[in-house]
């Protein structure tokens, strides 16, 4: 008896942070799309998930200036490539959802397809409203001649994308989504269904380097002549144009993933100049050749995704605080795998075995637990395969979905 209600009181507890209040807006409203066209709409459209997520333990906001950058055609290298379309939903005059409508024509040129992605697609449990937000996405995507309607998927891969369809009860990570179970409720009673899937996983950080690691690695230095490089400054990658090179080699590696478009020289410039900075370089790993060129690259960080719910999304007046805490000063006992490319030639050859070798011993050092992965794809078995000699779990999934569109 005590155990069914301590499970029914854990279920309660699970349904009360996985599903938002009921609103008041959810019943017998019309639902209304508008365009954003002022720079406070853009405001409220970047505002509204953390509203929709304020009192939920496992959804991590954005922070705001990197998203509000994100939305302005004026300052994200990705609009060189893109077109987008932002809607907000309202009832009653109270803002109930928001979607943005992207069209990459240069991923839809190198996959050869007329698609037009939803993204930062955010509503309450009313599916008068998520069904007229996605039509305001099909009939823009139909006047742009396009063919079929993907998401969610950001501007480029390296922006969020995938809704979760498992792992409701996890913490998010700044790089990925977090939803509500209700959202693929909706999407397939919408008609849409599966494009991919992605998963996630759970990392144990081993008490010492596993042998297997090691072994593999040394094999593979001595056959292949290669050899790790440790960065020293964020001054040394641009001096020396290694940044440039780290993400030409990122192009190479992705370049068959789902959707992938290559980076442009605008992206990679800003990648360098705001993201690198906040690394700790220690957890950085190059594995070179004989020519000293990258064959091979891993980027690690500690998560920032207590700090960023501290924080609010925010950097001020308080926020840059709980963020430079938690990078540099009281790590999490959890670090993001934020980024681990191999260039083609050299992939299934072992030397992801080199980058953990030097980089295990490195989260050790700095008292990590366990590491979570960025979204794999599930059809990558290069990817899932290198975690064979870890503890590890896969703790959350995430879909993309598609639906043909029909021009009336």
């Amino acid at each position: 008896m005590q155990r069914k209600q301590a499970l029914t009181g854990n279920i309660s507890k699970l349904r009360q942070y996985c599903y938002p209040p009921k609103s008041k807006f959810c019943v017998n409203m019309t639902t209304t799309i508008r365009t954003v066209t002022t720079k406070k709409e853009l405001k409220r459209f970047a505002r509204f998930n953390y509203q929709l997520y304020k009192n939920n333990p496992y959804s991590v906001p954005d922070l705001y200036s990197d998203i509000l950058k994100t939305f302005d055609k004026h300052r994200n290298p990705a609009f060189e490539f893109c077109e987008a379309e932002f809607f907000l939903a309202y009832q009653d005059d109270k803002i109930v959802g928001r979607v943005a409508a992207i069209i990459n024509h240069r991923a839809n040129k190198a996959w050869n397809k007329s698609a037009v992605r939803f993204g930062w697609i955010d509503f309450i449990d009313d599916i008068d409203v998520s069904r007229a937000l996605l039509e305001a996405v099909e009939q823009w995507g139909i006047r742009k001649g396009m063919k079929v309607m993907e998401g969610p998927l950001g501007f480029t891969d390296l922006d969020a994308e995938g809704m979760l369809i498992e792992g409701y009860e996890e913490l998010s990570t700044m790089a990925t989504i977090y939803n509500y179970p209700y959202y693929p409720v909706h999407m397939e009673k919408l008609g849409l269904t599966k494009a991919i899937d992605w998963v996630e996983m759970k990392l144990m950080v081993p008490e010492k380097l596993p042998e297997q690691y090691e072994k593999i690695a040394n094999i593979v230095s001595r056959r292949l002549n290669l050899h790790i490089r440790k960065l020293k400054s964020v001054k040394e990658i641009k001096r020396t144009g290694l940044g440039y090179k780290i993400f030409e080699l990122v192009n190479e590696a992705y370049k068959p993933l789902f959707g992938f478009s290559e980076m442009t020289r605008g992206q990679i410039d800003q990648y360098i100049n705001e993201y690198l900075p906040i690394l700790d370089l220690e957890m950085v790993t190059l594995v070179e050749n004989e020519q000293n060129e990258p064959v091979g690259v891993g980027i690690s960080m500690a998560s920032l995704s207590t700090a960023l719910q501290k924080a609010k999304g925010k950097l001020w007046p308080l926020g840059w605080w709980h963020l430079v805490k938690a990078l540099f000063i009281k790590r999490p006992p959890v670090l993001d795998l934020l980024l681990i490319a191999i260039k083609p030639e050299y992939q299934g050859k072992g030397v992801n075995a080199m980058m953990f070798a030097d980089l295990i011993p490195i989260y050790i050092k700095k008292g990590f637990e366990w590491a979570e992965t960025n979204p794999e794809l599930e059809i990558n078995d290069k990817i899932q395969g290198q975690w064979q000699y870890l503890e590890s779990k896969m703790h959350k999934r995430r879909r993309c979905y598609k639906k043909e569109l029909m021009d009336s």
